[in-house]
Formats: C-alpha cells, sequence, structure tokens
C-alpha cells in the first residue's frame, strides 16, 4: 500500500539552487526529481538500474489502457498533432499543448486523484473535425463518435472509478476504466470466483465470464514480453536474492498464475540486501471500484544510505510497537516477521505508480505473506525532497489559523511528515492480524472499502506514535522538540482535510481512497473529541487543534475500531464509517477553499518529471 502526496501545495516560483517546479499546468504542478547518487554507484549496479529502467518503461501503456480503453488512441492523436503545430491556429495549438500535458500527468483523460474526466475546451472542437490527426479520428467506424466523446463531452463516463455510485446505480457499470468490458454488472459476479484475480480484465462474451489474463501470450503479450526480456537481461547483474525475486517475477509474467505471484512476492520480500531494487507487476488495487484488480505499474532505485539509519530503527522496534497497538489484543501480532525499511531514491516510476507518485510504499499487500514473511518499507526520499523543494509557505499563511501554526510548520513540517509517513509504512500497514475465517483476504469481504479503510489504519497508527518516546530513541526526532513536533503534525493533518478539498472541482464526494481515509479521520475526531474546532474568520474556515490530548487519545479509539473492523471483516461498520465521515462533504465549503486557492495560484496536485538515462557507449 502506498500513501499519496501528503503536501498540499506548490507554487509557481520557487528560488534553490537548481530547479524543482517546472511548470503549472492548470491544478496540476510539474515538479523535477533528481536521483543524485546515481552517479555514485558502481558500475555494475548502473547496469543493473538501465535494464531495470528499460523494464519499466516497457510497461508504461499497460496502465494507460488499464484505465481507459480509448486512451492510447487518445495519446496517439494528441502527440501525432503536436508532431505538426503548423496544422493548428495558435490557440487551438495552445489548448491541444495544455490538454496533453494534463493527459501526460495522468496516464489518460481522468484526473488522478478525484478519479473525475477532463476535456478539451469546447471552443476547439469544430477545429479539430476539420483537422487531421483528430478529422480522421473521429470518422473511425465504429470508435469514431466514442473518442470525440472521450476528448469533450464531461457528462459521458465521468468517473474513471465511482465507489459511491448513489441509489440504484453499480460501480462497474458506473466506472469507466478498462478493468472489465462487455458490460458487466456486480450482479453478474455474484457466485463467480476468479482465478486470476489481480492480473486479469473479466469479460462478458456470449454471456460468459472469461478473464483475459495479463501475461506472455495472454493479454498485454507486447508489452509484457518485452518486460520479459529486460528484466532477463538485468539477471547477469543482480546480486544473489534480487536474482532469485526476477526470475520468479518472470515465472510469474509467463505464466500467470498466482501461486507463481506468491512466490515472487516471497523471494522478493526475502531480499533484504540489495542496494538496488525494482517493483514491477500488477499490485495496487485502487482503480477497481471492487479493490480486486492490479494496475501495472514499476519504480526502480537505489538505497539512499544517509537517510536509511533512523527508519531502519525503527523496523527493528516493529514487535515493540506492536505489543502497544490500541486494539484488542487478540489482533495483535505476536511474530512480527522482518520488517525491511530503507529511505531510497528513485530513478524512474512508471504505471499506477508515477508520474503522480506516492511518498512511501509498503508491500506485499498479500497478507498472508506479510503475516509469515514480513514485509518491505521505502521512503520515498528525493520525491519527498521535490515536494519540499517546490513547497510554498503562503498555503500555510492562508489555512493555518495564527503566525505561531505558521512558525511551527515551516520549522517542523517537512521533518514531521517525513516521520509520519514512515510510521505509516512500517509499522501501520505491516501490523494487526486478520480472523481466521478470512483467509488473509479481508479485502474480498471488505470490497471497495477496504483501501480506504487500511490507508485510515496506517495513518492513524502513525499519528498514534508519533509522539512516543521511542520514536525519539529510534533517532527519527529530537526528544526535546517533539512534543512540538507532534502538534505541528496534528495540525497539518487537521489543515489538510480541508484544503484538499480544492481538488474536487465538481460533485459533492471523494472518490480517491487515500482522501477519504484523511476526511474520516479529522471529522471523525470532530465528531468523537474536543480535539479540532471549526473557526471562521473574515468569511474563512479554519480547522483548528485545540487539545493535543485528545486529538491523541481519540486516534487511539478510531484505531481500535478501524482495526475491529479490518480483522473481522465487518463491512456494513466500514461503510458506516466513510459514509459518515468520509465520503461526502459541502460544496459551499468547498467553493470557499478552491477561491482561497486560486487567489494564491496553488496546485491541487504534483506530476514528477523523471531522470533520463542514456547509456554511454
Amino acid at each position: 500500500m502506498d500513501r499519496q502526496d501528503a503536501q498540499p501545495g506548490r507554487e509557481n516560483l520557487t528560488v534553490t539552487e537548481r530547479k524543482y517546479l517546472l511548470e503549472q499546468v492548470d491544478d496540476a504542478a510539474v515538479v523535477q526529481v533528481y536521483a543524485d547518487g546515481f552517479s555514485a554507484l558502481p558500475l555494475n549496479d548502473k547496469i543493473l538500474i538501465w535494464h531495470l529502467y528499460q523494464a519499466a518503461l516497457a510497461g508504461r501503456d499497460i496502465y494507460y489502457d488499464q484505465r481507459y480503453r480509448h486512451s492510447l488512441e487518445m495519446r496517439r492523436l494528441l502527440e501525432e498533432a503536436l508532431r505538426h503545430p503548423e496544422r493548428f491556429a495558435p490557440d487551438v495549438l495552445a489548448e491541444i499543448r495544455r490538454y496533453t500535458k494534463l493527459f501526460w500527468i495522468n496516464s489518460g483523460p481522468y484526473n488522478n486523484l478525484t478519479a473525475r474526466k477532463f476535456v478539451l475546451n469546447a471552443r476547439v472542437r469544430e477545429a479539430l473535425r476539420g483537422t487531421d490527426p483528430f478529422s480522421t479520428g473521429f470518422q473511425q467506424k465504429g470508435t469514431g463518435l466514442e473518442l470525440e466523446s472521450a476528448f469533450f463531452d464531461l457528462d459521458s463516463e465521468t468517473m474513471v472509478t465511482s465507489k459511491t455510485p448513489g441509489a440504484g446505480k453499480d460501480i462497474l457499470e458506473t466506472s469507466a476504466n478498462n478493468l472489465y468490458a462487455g458490460g458487466i454488472t456486480s450482479r453478474d459476479l455474484e457466485g463467480f470466483t476468479e482465478q486470476y484475480g489481480l492480473n486479469s480484465r473479466l469479460v462478458k462474451k456470449d454471456g460468459r465470464l472469461v478473464e483475459e489474463v495479463y501475461r506472455v501470450g495472454g493479454k498485454y503479450d507486447k508489452e509484457i514480453s518485452a518486460i520479459v526480456r529486460h528484466l532477463t537481461d538485468a539477471l547477469p547483474y543482480a546480486p544473489p536474492g534480487m536474482r532469485r525475486a526476477l526470475e520468479a517475477l518472470i515465472r510469474w509474467y509467463t505464466t500467470g498464475e498466482d501461486a507463481d505471484r506468491a512466490a515472487y512476492d516471497i523471494a522478493w520480500v526475502e531480499d533484504r540486501d540489495s542496494t538496488v531494487d525494482t517493483i514491477n507487476g500488477f499490485i495496487e488495487v485502487y482503480l477497481d471500484a471492487r479493490g480486486v484488480k492490479g494496475a501495472w505499474e514499476a519504480l526502480v532505485y537505489f538505497v539512499n544510505t544517509e537517510k536509511t539509519a533512523g527508519i531502519e530503527k525503527l523496523a527493528a522496534a516493529a514487535a515493540w510497537f506492536e505489543a502497544r497497538m490500541p486494539w484488542d489484543p487478540q489482533w495483535r501480532r505476536t511474530d512480527v516477521k522482518g520488517v525491511t525499511a530503507r529511505a531510497i531514491d528513485v530513478v524512474v516510476e512508471a504505471g499506477d505508480s508515477g508520474p503522480v507518485t506516492p511518498i512511501g510504499i509498503n508491500l506485499p499487500n498479500d497478507q498472508k505473506i506479510r503475516e509469515v514473511h514480513g514485509s518491505k518499507s521505502v521512503s520515498l526520499a528525493n520525491i519527498s525532497e521535490a515536494y519540499e523543494k517546490s513547497l510554498p509557505t503562503s498555503y500555510r499563511r492562508e489555512f493555518a489559523w495564527d503566525d505561531a501554526e505558521v512558525a511551527r510548520a515551516e520549522k517542523w513540517g517537512a521533518l514531521a511528515a517525513e516521520v509520519t509517513t514512515a510510521i505509516h509504512e512500517v509499522l501501520g500497514h505491516g501490523s494487526g492480524r486478520v480472523a481466521d475465517h478470512l483467509n488473509g483476504q479481508p479485502q474480498l469481504v471488505l470490497k471497495e472499502q477496504y483501501s480506504a479503510l487500511e490507508e485510515s489504519r496506517a495513518d492513524l497508527v502513525a499519528l498514534y506514535f508519533v509522539g512516543s518516546p521511542k520514536i525519539a530513541e529510534c533517532g527519527m526526532l529530537p526528544a526535546e522538540h517533539q512534543a512540538e513536533i507532534v502538534r505541528t503534525e496534528y495540525e497539518a493533518y487537521a489543515r489538510n482535510a480541508l484544503v484538499q478539498l480544492r481538488r474536487i472541482r465538481h460533485g459533492a464526494q471523494i472518490e480517491e481512497d487515500h482522501m477519504r481515509n484523511r476526511q474520516a479521520i479529522v471529522h471523525w475526531l470532530m465528531a468523537n473529541t474536543r480535539a479540532i474546532e471549526v473557526r471562521k474568520r473574515d468569511g474563512k474556515t479554519f480547522y483548528v487543534v485545540v487539545d493535543i490530548d485528545a486529538f491523541h487519545d481519540g486516534v487511539g479509539r478510531m484505531l481500535a475500531e478501524v482495526q475491529r473492523i479490518k480483522s473481522t471483516g465487518d463491512y456494513a461498520a466500514a461503510v458506516a464509517m466513510f459514509e459518515t465521515h468520509g465520503i461526502h462533504f459541502d460544496p459551499a465549503l468547498r467553493d470557499e477553499v478552491v477561491s482561497r486557492v486560486e487567489a494564491l495560484n496553488l496546485p491541487s496536485y504534483t506530476g514528477f518529471v523523471q531522470p533520463k538515462l542514456t547509456p554511454i557507449l
């Protein structure tokens, strides 16, 4: 599981020694990420990274296609148009460029965080209808009208993932992603057992459900075969543990069998010594409204040794924290296995992990493997650095209650976010156990609620323990300033629940799981504790943390309930929690937040430009 962007916004101009903020496209910041330590790596590691980098790039089109069935053709038309700018009037070309940049950032025509469709400005519709390549594309037999609608019609296929479509509507029918085809509804799946749940598209053919398996010789054969070739090229340069993991990954890509997926997860998590590592495959299930189908992603990275020491101490103390989790002792793990944690520098992220990227990752997601073999957590150090270097102070001044809160955020905000992200990944996702009757797969009974619930659980663990003296003992933060750092984090978390509403410009409900989890926590605390006050000043709304102890105690109580829901598979309680606290919001409050943000010209989210590797022959 990963924790998405925890930083609220970027500004148009940042003065640094090198450029981080490259531009702003509508409400998206475009930020450069650097991998400084690459040049110091041994040649063998550089060659290994090169082949893994090629394997990552080879799979990008898989994710484009998974997100939307027309994405690849839409991208082809856009890029063809940009290769022939002379065909278009300046204002039309400017609109094509704007839309194409958003398309690249989001890997298709849907916003990565809100799940909502974005479109070309209607004023260029007639111009594109009469100009190649769009004129030819829009006249294609069978797909032309759908393509034109995909570019221009905001009311057609509005959501890429729709987990709360409303009464009488189906989560699959109202989701535009390409994980299901042929008009499949949730009702069709009743009584149907998927053999390849994570790595297949489910299609209805002649009234039958058919699994199109993602593997060599199956769906995405071209892309997967290329990935396998590059992974094979990497084998001679990989150390023994990593070689075993890569060989297992190649097997999984070849057979598609779940047993081979499990073997890969085990081999990957047991490789705890390699300086270079990769994540490559069908992994996270956020794109699927059911929470079953894996979206393709790839990362290639190397260990940042300077920033790893504190995180390793945190991982080594995992059993200490597990024994003190504030939930029913029967859901505590008694034999905490191999939690490996490192700070890493990313070389490339593709598919579900980039250009819009997490700042921390904990895998594998398979609960049974985690309980027996442990997990690996990574904090993306150079991504966090790029966020911080492009982070303005203006949003803090706008949404903080007073100067003292602003000063705390400027002094301790980056460290507080770094520490809580590490706790979230290392201790949060790696903790707890589930009832035996769930067979290590709580997501099957918690369904569309599972991802938001799990992200809430990990965030709550971080918020609960960030003030523990043990965190300071691990060297994660200075003990003498811990109380102030805790207050800084609690204030930032409350502010974030307000500021993140700027991302949802339409509608009155939240779809993205990380956003749901943050809303749920803050609004649960508002409803059940005296920790946070909603205040007004000059017509502006503020979420003000007024009682740190109440915040901490409330987090502990909510965490106990969230763990109970996960451990027992209490679907009804999960629905009630998010329907009450995490999904719905006041559109008038959102409009106020948007107005304040637009006055400052703050982006809503960030897409990263990755380092480009070039072989020197």
